[in-house]
Parts: structure tokens; C-alpha cells; sequence
């Protein structure tokens, strides 16, 4: 028995000597790459500037004898596979900077040989803010806005700067990618930022599907004519690193305002939550609760994705809190001055602790309704502009609620019209501890840029807790300039697309009476420079109109 025992595992070794040898002779011989070569050019590199232009950016070339195929190993934890052995990587920790940069030569059966390089380059590009935001100092776990229209859209990435900046093919309704089984895992992931030291890394926890976009269906190992889910794991952390945007946004005449211009770049094939073929993605706009980033389609440079996060989970089951009954509002339908009712005025000049120019009156040369609607005038005269702030203090106050006002906006360099809500008990608990909510503010050097900003202690004067969106023909159409405002949260929007929210605590001054104002100033701390062509501008408002 033994020795049947014996016999079998030597006939078992030829037989496995010999296939072992049918599978090297079909694979051809093993050969190890040889004779590697590593080229470095650091991009802006001058006798003045050794260490390049600050881009961080280095261009590596690589060549061995017997290589079909390269791959870069980085010590900051990313690697990068390049068949051609050409590839440029941006180095992103600011300052000079040392890395060693590994090359793996790969040859037939997979045999590798190795070789390393050392590169000294500088980089001047950081966001320390943005990391401070999008890892709360430590760590901060983000979801998709599924509550808000347009948290996944799709555009144009071309040089329209009316159509570049958002999803002006497609905006999804509120919770539209969690109604059918094949696509309700979109909502189930959890991006996690993470700041280790000073690297900042991500990991997404997808529960192990991954809402893949019909292009790429494949990856995930399905097919159809449909984005879907398919078990596709994305377990690890991802190394992040930063880098200024290159985008045609940049080239916008509002691009200030339409993006950060902030890239974040992740390691290892990881994207936030929606597979589109992409690992870096532009920073549109972030605050501490609400991100909206920006990529390019993997298969089509032609195509840009947009993605919306926010620090708390929506749930579909708890609808978003809305007011329907109309309690107060002024649709300014008798001619004359403003209806003595429900408005009076704030009056003079002394710049309204924002070097403003203005004095205010209660002229009807600078308020009057005509037409069906109201005008706030600015003018000009001499040196000197009028103007008139409305408020309806000592009229109507309230406490949480909806407010929509329709109007059209001044034109001209300096005007600073502004849609407002001010805290009722500011004469006695002073600003910013009274609370300021501005609905719509509006720079007349910014066209078309729309600011939503909450003032309170902590974050006042030009540290408000606000974001910008970016319409079109503000000065030349009515828009509807709305907030919801709870005991939950306070959210604005324009045309009823939301762009900014500040959720509400006991600890904030937004649980009490505010009252409206309406006004147009010019110059100031915001308004900016006057253009000395300027006459006269007008905001135009149609309604106003409060529901709870």
C-alpha cells in the first residue's frame, strides 16, 4: 500500500512537471525587463526656479528592454499603471518637497523589475479650508442631498458659460434615483473624509452595490440600457490630494462664484458613490453641511457630472417641512406709496455699519408701487444717491415659515439690492446675537450671482454662513426668491431650486420673530465700487407673500 502511495505521487509530479512545461512553452520564454530607465522633468524647472513653477507637476518617461507594461508606485500612497511608461503626476503637499518614486517594469509571465528615483519639486497649491470642511477637523461622514432637486445632474462640459457650471441637461427630483429596486443603493452610501496627520483620505461604504452609470455597466459585470446597481465593494480607504481646477469654468466671467476651484483626486480608482468612469472631481461650493462637486464622464470628455452631499442623511419617509397657509403678504396692486399697513422705513445716512453711500427717504421718488409691482429706486444726485429700505417692523413679525418674493433686480456698477429678515429683538440683543437671515443679495459688479447668507455670533459680517448660485437675467426677468424657514433647518432657494441650508438649533437665534426688510444700497463693504456712469437702479418686486 505504500508503495502504491508512492508510485501515485510520482506519477502525480510528472504529470504536473509536464503541464507546467506546456504552460511555459505556450507562454513563451520568461524574460525580466532590463536595462530600466527612469526620466523625470519637473514642468517649470529653471535655474531660477529648480524646483519648478509651484504646480507640483512632474512628467516621468520611462523605458526597459523586454517591458510590455509600466507602473508608478508614489510614496503618498497612490500608484498609477502606464503601458507607454509616460505619465505626470502633481505632487500637491505644499512647499519643496522629496519623493521616491518607484517603477515596476513588467514582462512576460509577470516578472517585474524594479527601480527607483528620487524627485524634489514645489508645490504652492493647499485648500486648508476645504479640508477643515469637508473632514470637520477629524473626521465627517457625507450623503447624497437626495431631498434636493438636482443632486445628481448632468451638462455640457464645453465653453458656454451659461450651461458649464451646473446639470442644464438634467436635475433629478427629490429621491427620483430611490424608486425602483435596480437603483436604490445610490442613497445608502456614505462618503467618509478623513484627516490622518496631514492627509487627507476617503473611503466609501457602499454596503457593497454601486450605482453604475450605463456606460460603464460592464465594470460592475452587467449589461443593459439602464443605470443600476450591481454588487461591485469599494472597502478601504483612498488617499485624496488636492490640486488646483483646470476647468472650462475657470474661463466664466462669474467663475469665482461657480467654483472653488478646488480638485480633489482620489487614489486607487475610488469616486463618490455614482460610478462614472472618474476619480477627480471639482469643488464647486462647500460649507460645513452642504458640498456640490463636479466631474468629467470617463468615456466622454464632452459630458460633466454633478453630484450634491450633505452632512444628514435626507429621509424620504420624513417629507421636508413646508408652510401652505398665507398669512401676510403685499401683492403691491394700489399705485402710490407702499401700503402703510403692513410697511414703514428705515431713514438717513450714516453707511448702516457697511460704508454704505445712501441716504434712505420715504420719497416716492425711491419707493413707489405702479403697475402692480413696487420699485425701490437708487438714484444719483450730484454726488450724493437716495435709496429706501422697507421693513415691517412694528407691522407683522413671525416665527418660522415660508417667504417668497418675486422680483427683478437693479442694474448698475455699486447697487446692492437685498431681500432680508432681521431678529425683532435686535434694539435689546444686539447684532449678530439677534440673528439675520438675507434671502437674496445681489451685487451690481456680479451680475446674475445670487448670495443666501444667516448671520449670528460666530458667523457674522463677512464670515456669514452663506453660498452663491449663479441664474440668468436677473435684472431682466422676475425670479422667485424663497426660504423655508423651521425649527429644523433654514433653506434657500431661487426658483425653487435649493442652494443653500443651515440646519437650526436651540443654540442659534432662529427660533423667534424676525420681520421683513426690503432695500437697495450702493456701495460698501459689499456693494463695491460705484460706476460713475451709474443714474439710477431698480428692484422691481411683484409679491411678497408669507405662508406658515
Amino acid at each position: 500500500m505504500k508503495k502504491i502511495v508512492i508510485n501515485t505521487i510520482a506519477i502525480f509530479a510528472v504529470l504536473l512537471m509536464v503541464n507546467c512545461s506546456k504552460d511555459d512553452y505556450s507562454f513563451g520564454s520568461l524574460t525580466a525587463p532590463s536595462n530600466l530607465v527612469i526620466q523625470s522633468e519637473i514642468i517649470g524647472k529653471t535655474t531660477e526656479n529648480p524646483n519648478g513653477d509651484g504646480s507640483g507637476k512632474v512628467k516621468f518617461s520611462v523605458k526597459a528592454a523586454n517591458a510590455i507594461s509600466y507602473k508608478f508606485i508614489f510614496d503618498d500612497g497612490t500608484t498609477e499603471n502606464a503601458p507607454n511608461g509616460v505619465f505626470e503626476k502633481r505632487f500637491t503637499k505644499t512647499g519643496v518637497n522629496t519623493y521616491t518614486v518607484t517603477v515596476a517594469a513588467s514582462g512576460t509571465g509577470g516578472i517585474t523589475t524594479n527601480s527607483t528615483v528620487d524627485v524634489t519639486v514645489l508645490s504652492t497649491f493647499s485648500d486648508d479650508e476645504a479640508v477643515a470642511l469637508l473632514t470637520g477637523g477629524s473626521s465627517k461622514k457625507w450623503y447624497f442631498s437626495a431631498s434636493e432637486v438636482g443632486h445628481l445632474g448632468v451638462g455640457p462640459n464645453n465653453n458656454n458659460a451659461d450651461q458649464n457650471y451646473y446639470g442644464f441637461w438634467y436635475q433629478a427630483a427629490a429621491f427620483e434615483k430611490g424608486g425602483a429596486a435596480s437603483s436604490s443603493c445610490l442613497y445608502d452610501n456614505v462618503l467618509t473624509f478623513t484627516l490622518e496627520g496631514d492627509q487627507l483620505k476617503f473611503n466609501l461604504d457602499n454596503g457593497g452595490k454601486t450605482f453604475f452609470n450605463t456606460a460603464f455597466l460592464s465594470v460592475g459585470g452587467g449589461s443593459g440600457s439602464e443605470d443600476s446597481c450591481l454588487s461591485y465593494a469599494t472597502t478601504g480607504a483612498k488617499v485624496v490630494s488636492l490640486s488646483p481646477s483646470e476647468s472650462v469654468i475657470l474661463n466664466n466671467p462669474n467663475a469665482a462664484t461657480q467654483t472653488r476651484g478646488t480638485v480633489m483626486n482620489i487614489s486607487g480608482g475610488g469616486f463618490m458613490g455614482y460610478y462614472i468612469g472618474q476619480s477627480s472631481y471639482e469643488i464647486l461650493s462647500i460649507t460645513a453641511n452642504r458640498m456640490v462637486v463636479r466631474a468629467i464622464a470617463g468615456n466622454d470628455a464632452g459630458v460633466a457630472w454633478y453630484h450634491t452631499f450633505t452632512t444628514t442623511k435626507p429621509t424620504q419617509n420624513t417629507p421636508t417641512t413646508d408652510y401652505t397657509n398665507l398669512v401676510w403678504s403685499d401683492e403691491f396692486s394700489t399705485d402710490g406709496a407702499p401700503d402703510a399697513t403692513k410697511w414703514t422705513y428705515d431713514l438717513g445716512a450714516g453707511g448702516w455699519g457697511n460704508s454704505e453711500v445712501q441716504t434712505y427717504t420715504n420719497s416716492t421718488d425711491n419707493a413707489v408701487v405702479s403697475g402692480g409691482t413696487l420699485k425701490i429706486i437708487a438714484k444719483k444726485s450730484g454726488s450724493a444717491y437716495t435709496s429706501a429700505r422697507l421693513k415691517s417692523e412694528g407691522k407683522f413679525k413671525f416665527t418660522y415659515g415660508k417667504i417668497e418674493v418675486r422680483a427683478k433686480l437693479p442694474v448698475g456698477g455699486g447697487t446692492w439690492p437685498a431681500i432680508w429678515m432681521l431678529g425683532s429683538d435686535y434694539a435689546t440683543n444686539t447684532w449678530p446675537a439677534c440673528g439675520e437671515i438675507d434671502i437674496m443679495e445681489h451685487k451690481g459688479n456680479q451680475p446674475n450671482v445670487i448670495h443666501g447668507t444667516l448671520h449670528y455670533p460666530g458667523n457674522s459680517g463677512g464670515n456669514g454662513n452663506g453660498n452663491t448660485t449663479t441664474i440668468t437675467n436677473a435684472s431682466s426677468e422676475f425670479h422667485v426668491y424663497k426660504a423655508i424657514w423651521s425649527p429644523a433647518s433654514v433653506k434657500i432657494y431661487v426658483d425653487d431650486v435649493l442652494f443653500h441650508t443651515v440646519a437650526n438649533s436651540s443654540s442659534l437665534p432662529f427660533n423667534k420673530d424676525f420681520f421683513m426688510i426690503l432695500n437697495v444700497a450702493m456701495g460698501g463693504t459689499f456693494g463695491g465700487t460705484i460706476d460713475t456712469a451709474f443714474t439710477q437702479g431698480t428692484m422691481e418686486v411683484d409679491y411678497v407673500r408669507v405662508y406658515q
